[in-house]
């Protein structure tokens, strides 16, 4: 899995921030004040990440509205999976990736470690 170019992660971003459905109009008219885009160029972007799997639709009148199927955190996840399913050694790209973390981030992978171990939250 390749990551989201720059204008699918824009658009996703909207998506994750607002945690509720959203018409292409919506997304628009929050990135307009960032960037100068057309309506058909979100909606272009909209109904590619639809037919990837990142969005679900529903039509609402003439309109659609549309969810996220999987959260940033997932995201995420699904992309350092794949870079560790690519990355040669996973042992050797584990321990480079750890080296490169702050204090607080090898906090939290110990604490999600213990989770995963115990199996409870």
């Amino acid at each position: 899995m390749r990551g989201f170019g720059d204008l699918e992660a824009a658009i996703m971003d909207r998506f994750w921030s607002r945690g509720e459905p959203a018409t292409v109009r919506d997304i628009l008219n929050e990135l307009r004040p960032e960037r100068e885009l057309a309506y058909n160029t979100v909606l272009t972007v909209v109904d590619n990440l639809f037919k990837k799997g990142w969005l679900v639709r529903e039509a609402v009148g003439r309109a659609h509205l549309f969810t996220p199927t999987a959260t940033r955190e997932q995201y995420s996840a699904r992309l350092m999976r794949d870079a560790l399913n690519e990355g040669g050694d996973p042992q050797l790209a584990l321990l480079q990736f750890v080296g490169q973390m702050t204090p607080k981030e090898a906090d939290a992978l110990r604490a999600a470690l213990a989770v995963y171990e115990t199996g409870r939250p």
